[in-house]
């Protein structure tokens, strides 16, 4: 017998988990004030240009590499051509950046965060898996790369 889960209430979870990993905290698996958005706000470009350790990322890699990942997945979840993706060449190539790029890069964090929630509440087929799982996706690879973020600033304020 297949059992299956109303639309209203995975919706309902995933846009509060989507939220809660970037902006405001619901209770349901962080702290207060540590979404995405609060917690880079606490980083100056300084810090965000600082990798953790030999083989560690900086923040600003980190963040970079967030949009790249997003962008990627957006056109899994849409269906679209993804071609060949270099998954390293943020890590390779990203480290220092200014008070003004920190600024820019925090910002376009913020349009592919609202552009992504759009999408989300104008889907109306949720019966895909890769639908689901893109979403999914979404929440659960950024949530990761949230704690490392919260990780690092921990190194980076001691």
């Amino acid at each position: 017998m297949e059992k299956t889960i109303s639309q209203k209430n995975f919706l309902n979870n995933l846009f509060s988990f989507y939220d809660e990993a970037f902006e405001n905290h619901h209770g349901i698996f962080l702290d207060p004030d540590t979404s995405l958005f609060p917690t880079l706000e606490t980083a100056s470009a300084q810090e965000a240009s600082i990798p953790v350790g030999s083989k560690c990322a900086s923040l600003a890699a980190q963040v970079t590499h967030v949009i790249f990942y997003l962008d990627v997945l957006v056109k899994y979840f849409l269906k679209q051509e993804i071609g060949k993706v270099d998954w390293g060449e943020i890590w390779r190539t990203v480290e220092k950046v200014t008070p003004e790029e920190w600024e820019n890069l925090k910002a376009k964090l913020r349009q592919t965060y609202l552009r992504i929630d759009k999408l989300f509440h104008e889907t109306e087929n949720w019966d895909d898996e890769d639908v689901v799982g893109g979403a999914m996706a979404i929440v659960v690879h950024t949530a990761y790369h949230l704690g490392e973020i919260c990780q690092a600033l921990c190194t980076l304020k001691k």
